[in-house]
């Protein structure tokens, strides 16, 4: 699909998604301009050698996704009793990789939690991962930030409340569809900052000099309506930490 939009040839592409899309627009072209949203380091993935000041034709924006799992789990505990063991979902075949698992893994340790892992590397296999959470008998669960779990959201969401699974999220876009609680940047304003950046470059800015952008606001939202539907009472300390409560 890049080499497609490379043969056009596009006066600019914008990438989001999984890493794999980015490193395959910058592999394809070096002279059409790239405006990239990203979830993790773009100077560790590649795409930018540095991030006040990239060079050749890529720039863009970070949001921290996979970064702020260790926040979620600080954000169950608080939540959890604390005998129960607390779940993590995570997609083996994009994000959830060795380090990944090892981050949320040394967090746990530190709070005296145990964790179990589950994982789904596609939509199909989201449904048998929730019933061995609750087969596990965890008291909660964190759905690991994820494109693949973002394209499944609904889902995610809907299969939760089936379970009676308290879980917390990346976006509060799950929060709004109904999940209980969400902490993680704002995606919907990074990807207007990547336009306005296209914006620019399509005006005659060059990406050289347009440093990258990295997301500094983080949102912590509670679904009260989901807590009272699955039997739950939030602690006051959380609901006071909250940025939004939906009622």
């Amino acid at each position: 699909m890049i080499a497609e939009l490379v043969r056009l040839p596009v006066a600019l592409i914008a990438v989001g998604g999984g890493g794999p899309v980015r490193r395959a627009a910058k592999a394809a072209t070096a002279t059409i301009p790239i405006v990239f949203i990203t979830g993790t380091d773009p100077v560790a993935e590649g795409l930018v050698s540095n991030l006040a000041r990239p060079t050749g034709n890529v720039t863009g924006v970070t949001v921290p996704t996979t970064s702020l799992n260790a926040k979620r789990l600080e954000i169950l505990n608080q939540f959890v009793p604390r005998g129960d063991a607390i779940a993590v979902l995570g997609n083996p075949s994009m994000s959830w990789t060795d380090a990944r698992a090892k981050d949320v893994q040394t967090a746990a340790r530190a709070m005296g939690r145990k964790i179990h892992v589950v994982t789904a590397s596609h939509e199909g296999e989201i449904e048998a991962a929730l019933q061995s959470v609750v087969a596990l008998r965890a008291g909660a669960l964190l759905v690991s930030a994820d494109p693949m779990f973002n394209g499944r959201l609904q889902q995610l969401v809907d299969l939760t409340k089936r379970y009676r699974l308290p879980a917390i999220f990346e976006w509060r876009e799950f929060a709004t569809a109904g999940g209980l609680m969400s902490y993680g940047s704002d995606i919907a304003n990074g990807y207007r900052e990547a336009g306005v950046y296209a914006g620019r470059i399509l005006n005659g800015t060059r990406p050289s000099e347009l440093p990258v952008l990295q997301a500094t606001k983080f949102e912590f939202v509670i679904n009260l309506a989901t807590a009272k539907a699955l039997g739950l009472t939030i602690p006051q300390a959380l609901l006071i930490r909250a940025d939004d409560v939906i009622k």
